[in-house]
């Protein structure tokens, strides 16, 4: 495998030399127009740069609340049965390949958002977003889940012996204590959405 990944490596800047040798690293990253096919060629990699990170901020934004509060649910608020399926279920999705995501956004999510906004096509930033933030929700509550169930018992009983409620404990004591572990899962979501 290291021998395969040295090959696709060595493949990929001996293709791509060509587009630094024309423009330079400069006018490769800043380039306005990305037309490798045309007369004459253009290399600017300027729009897919800014396009992959409005994409991910935009699954973000998505998938942060709702992964936090999934992490939320099943680890503190859902019953043990509940919790019993939503977990595994959760982990399950956080394996499914990235061109499996991909391939039902375009083909089901692109023509839902045609038709429902009646737009001549439905590929947009809009469906770019909505299906990274599915495909990253799956891991950050996960990983998050992991954190929060990690937080010591002690620290939950401490908070209601004083007289805080289950939202004041979740609130003010477990997320505290488990938010290395919220970061963490918040920057594989990331992390996964801008691969």
């Amino acid at each position: 495998s290291v021998i395969i990944i040295f090959f696709i490596i060595f493949f990929l800047l001996r293709e791509g030399f060509r587009a630094f040798e024309i423009l330079g690293l400069f006018n490769f990253v800043f380039g306005p127009e990305w037309v490798p096919v045309g007369v004459p060629e253009r290399f600017g990699a300027f729009p897919l740069i800014v396009g992959t990170l409005l994409v991910t901020l935009g699954a973000m934004i998505f998938s942060i609340p709702l992964g936090i509060a999934g992490a939320i649910f099943i680890s503190e608020i859902a019953p043990f049965k509940l919790k019993s399926i939503l977990k595994p279920t959760f982990e399950l999705l956080a394996g499914i390949p990235s061109v499996v995501y991909g391939f039902f956004g375009l083909v089901i999510l692109t023509d839902w958002l045609r038709v429902t906004f009646n737009q001549p096509s439905g590929d947009s930033w809009l469906a770019g977003s909505i299906i990274l933030g599915i495909m990253a929700l799956p891991t950050i509550i996960s990983v998050s889940e992991d954190a929060i169930a990690a937080v010591p018992r002690e620290f939950k009983e401490a908070s209601y012996g004083i007289g805080a409620t289950k939202w004041q404990t979740i609130n003010k004591v477990v997320v505290p204590a488990a938010i290395s572990g919220i970061t963490a899962s918040i920057i594989l979501g990331i992390g996964r959405a801008i691969g």
